[in-house]
């Protein structure tokens, strides 16, 4: 898109263009979704390991840097659970920790 904007790209073809486009955008709803997925996201009353996998799939395309992550993780976390980690010595800087 920025190619295109600064003139520095040329279609001939106007499917060309508009597959372009959609693709652009495609992608871009696609991360605002996992965003938004990512703060709903709760491990309710299943086990710790469903709650890894389903927050490493929703947490794969959302951009977010690891610190924020941690974060996101420990707040959809079961609140006992949360209260255990946040009790321990050394708090996690990972989802793995």
């Amino acid at each position: 898109m920025e190619d295109l904007e600064a003139g520095s790209l040329e279609y001939k073809i106007v499917r060309e263009f508009s597959a372009d486009l959609k693709k652009e955008f495609r992608e871009e709803d696609n991360k605002m979704m996992k965003v938004a997925e990512l703060k709903r996201i709760e491990q309710r009353n299943g086990t710790m390991e469903e709650f890894i996998q389903e927050f490493r799939r929703v947490a794969r395309d959302s951009e977010y840097e690891e610190r924020l992550l941690v974060e996101k993780f420990k707040q959809g976390m079961n609140k006992v659970v949360r209260k255990k980690l946040m009790g321990v010595k050394r708090p996690s800087r990972s989802i793995e920790q």
